[in-house]
Parts: C-alpha cells; structure tokens; sequence
C-alpha cells in the first residue's frame, strides 16, 4: 500500500471529500423545548421526587396554611403502577409523619395517607396542573365514630432537580 505525500493532489482531494457538503449555512436551531403531556398522559412514574405540601381550610387561602411540609414519592414495591412515599408535615404540637400510597389514573390523583401504615386516616384526590408540576385537590379524613373531622384543600408543588 503506497503513503501518500502531504501536499498532493490526492491529499487535496480527499480533504474536499471531508469536509462538510454545508460550507456557508447556519448551524441549526436547538429544538424547541417538548410540549408538556395533557393530565391524562401522567404516570406514576411522573410523581417520583420531592414536592412541598400546603394545606388550607376550604374558606381560607393556600397563602395562610393550616399546614405545610414535604412529600416523597418513589415506586411502589408492591404495585408496579402506583407510588409509595413519606409525608411529613407541621401540625399543632409539632410535625406528623405518614405513609402514602397511591396513582395518577386518567389525569386524577388519589391517595391515601397513613400514620401507622395500617389504617387510612385521610384520602387525597386532585389533578395535575402546570405540566405535572402542581396537584391541588382535596385531602378528606378518614371518617371515625365520633369524629367530624373537615376536609383540607391541597396544593403539591414538585421541588426541582433530580430526587
């Protein structure tokens, strides 16, 4: 096999053949960034992560909550097509820790919340909002004998980043 030489016309040749065919245009665009999926489109998989939690009565305002904390979501061990995750949150007396579990079906959210991971104390049930990056709803205590117990509006921001 022969070597060729710098400077021939072969090397000259070959270079031409590199050298991009779009000599003089623009380089593209980036791509617009990707629509966000319609409510219905959401998955679990979509809840995955930290959100902060704000609950207020249904007379007052999110701007003056009963509650606040955070939620975490991951995959549910057991249930490959729902949630599983930890809610933490302010109270009277201090903060309350629960287990929730749920999904996100046909663009509806519901859950349930537990403080001994036996018995459901509440259920939530609201929609995606903001591309999937809010749910509001209602969060509905468990009915108890003896208890009158109000439902909470509910508002779930997701935090940013990866979780």
């Amino acid at each position: 096999m022969k070597r060729l030489k710098i400077g021939t016309p072969w090397n000259a040749l070959l270079c031409l053949l590199l050298v991009p065919a779009a000599w003089g245009q623009q380089p593209t665009a980036k791509a617009p960034p990707l629509a966000c999926a319609e409510a219905s489109a959401m998955t679990p998989a979509h809840l995955y992560g930290t959100w902060t939690l704000t609950l207020w009565r249904p007379e007052g305002s999110e701007s003056a909550p009963l509650s606040t904390g955070t939620l975490r979501f991951e995959r549910h061990p057991d249930y490959p097509g729902s949630v599983r995750g930890h809610l933490q949150r302010t109270a009277a007396g201090g903060s309350v820790p629960a287990l929730v579990s749920g999904d996100v079906i046909d663009g509806e959210f519901n859950l349930d919340e537990s403080a001994d991971g036996i018995a459901i104390d509440a259920v939530w049930a609201g929609v995606p909002q903001d591309c999937g990056q809010t749910l509001r709803g209602t969060r509905r205590p468990a009915e108890r004998p003896g208890q009158a117990l109000e439902p909470l509006q509910f508002l779930l921001r997701k935090s940013p980043g990866w979780h």
